[in-house]
């Protein structure tokens, strides 16, 4: 049976920022939790060691594969700082060319510094990601 590796986890943010080496990183992981919490409406949470998310959703995929994941959030690594948004997100690619220096993978969007990227832009961004993500996966009540 399958194990999810990143499950939401009660450790502390502010704990595991303050162990960052960077400086900057640290500072900029403090500007994104404010961003992301004003954004959203959701308080940052630890999502396996080194995720900070925000809100979540639970997703089953056709193959029955299923799991809980943040609907956006963000990692500061040490090459980068890892940008998390809605995989499968049409409306992802025309914002991010409006967005500033960044890299991309599948899920992830990669930026060396805060003040490398459009703000704006990433507000949109978060915005359409958990829109997004919330009418694909509607909370069941």
């Amino acid at each position: 049976m399958y194990e999810q590796k990143t499950k939401e986890t009660d450790e502390s943010v502010v704990e595991f920022i303050e162990k960052v080496e960077s400086p900057k990183k640290r500072e900029d992981a403090y500007r994104l939790i404010q961003m992301f919490t004003e954004v959203t409406g959701f308080e940052a949470k630890m999502w396996g060691p080194s995720i900070i998310g925000f809100g979540a959703y639970h997703y089953v995929y056709k193959t029955g594969h299923e799991g809980d994941a943040p609907l956006v959030g963000f990692s500061p690594r040490k090459a980068k700082i890892s940008l998390y948004f809605a995989p499968g997100d049409p409306a992802r690619e025309a914002l991010l060319e409006k967005f500033g220096k960044h890299t991309t993978g599948k899920a992830c969007v990669y930026i060396n510094k805060v003040d490398d990227i459009d703000i704006d832009v990433l507000e949109e961004l978060v915005r359409q990601s958990v829109s997004f993500l919330q009418s694909l996966y509607p909370e069941k009540k």
